[in-house]
């Protein structure tokens, strides 16, 4: 009996974990889908700020998801540096509402931060 049920439990725990990592893993796709890692990259600097420093930014900020999903389809400059962010127009504002999710879900637990 145990036998049965051994590979069992493991498979349904396994799902309860793989949820998570399917989310990054779509994340990571859509990015890639809409050409985001030519200049991000999820934990360090390209020519843009790295995802998770993003995330770690407006993350527990009201609005961030929208000003983010902003940011992404009508661009911005001035907030990283003096390298501005091109509009992404072909990004749909469904795509960038959740590629903005994905970006502030890199931040975890951790603290905001300024820079």
């Amino acid at each position: 009996m145990y036998s049965r049920f051994f590979p069992v439990l493991l498979c349904l725990m396994g799902m309860g974990f793989s949820s998570a990592a399917l989310g990054q893993n779509a994340g990571v796709d859509l990015a890639k889908a809409n050409n985001c890692l030519a200049c991000h990259q999820v934990d360090k600097k390209r020519v843009g700020p790295a995802f998770n420093l993003i995330a770690q930014r407006f993350i527990g900020q009201e609005g961030a998801d929208a000003y983010l999903a902003g940011a992404i389809r009508n661009g911005g400059r001035g907030r990283w540096g003096a390298v501005p962010m091109p509009a992404q127009p072909q990004v749909s504002p469904a795509d960038a509402k959740l590629l903005a999710a994905w970006i502030l879900s890199l931040a975890g637990d951790q603290p905001a931060v300024n820079q």
